[in-house]
């Protein structure tokens, strides 16, 4: 699990692809030690396990599925990602409970910037609209961010982002076109999904009842 406070920006050491198995290898630096084989860390908002470690260079399979769903099968040597290490019971949770497990791509549609604060936008697919809310949580690239402004119509979702979380989750250098990954928050998709559900089951009952 994790909060979605980036920790840190890492460089992509490799992306090797063979067939349907793609092997990620990224140097996490100061975020290295103690993570041994096996251990998970979130790369750009990805739960991603460790396979093998060479400090500072850990590296991780990613399969067809996770290269398909999120931005990580976009990846080549060079690039940084957003790197969080999974949080340990009684720290701190600065954001909000992520569970790492990417609900769709976000593409972002505008970003506006004015006296180094930043308003971005970005188009998220049906029906993952339905799990969002104003003011609600959404975790973007890994980041922990508040929605500012929701237009299910148009499933349009935009966030505030200050120039801590600007430059720390690497936002600044995002330009309209890119795809962040996405994770809504899974305590308000739970709720939703109840109730749609109740209210499913209570239409369901009116109508064998009016056929009585």
């Amino acid at each position: 699990m994790y909060t979605g406070i980036v920790q840190g920006r890492c460089d992509v050491v490799a992306a090797e692809r063979d067939g349907a198995l793609t092997t990620l290898s990224v140097d996490l630096g100061q975020l290295a030690p103690g993570l041994e084989s096996g251990g998970s860390v979130a790369i750009n908002g990805v739960c991603l396990t460790a396979v093998e470690i060479c400090e500072p260079i850990a590296m991780f399979h990613l399969v067809q599925e996770t290269t398909n769903l999120t931005n990580l099968g976009e990846l080549a040597s060079g690039d940084r990602v957003n790197v969080e290490r999974s949080f340990r019971v009684g720290d701190e949770v600065g954001g909000h409970v992520l569970s790492g497990h990417v609900s769709c791509t976000a593409r972002v549609t505008a970003i506006e910037t004015a006296k180094g604060l930043a308003s971005m936008s970005v188009s998220v697919p049906s029906p993952w609209c339905n799990y969002m809310m104003h003011k609600g949580f959404v975790a973007l690239d890994g980041a922990s961010l508040t929605i500012s402004e929701l237009d299910r119509d148009a499933e349009m979702a935009t966030v505030k982002l200050i120039p801590e979380t600007l430059v720390r989750a690497g936002f600044e250098d995002r330009v309209v076109g890119d795809r962040l990954n996405l994770e809504v928050d899974f305590r308000t998709q739970a709720v939703v999904d109840t109730v749609r559900e109740l209210l499913r089951d209570r239409a369901l009952l009116r109508e064998i009842a009016g056929q009585l």
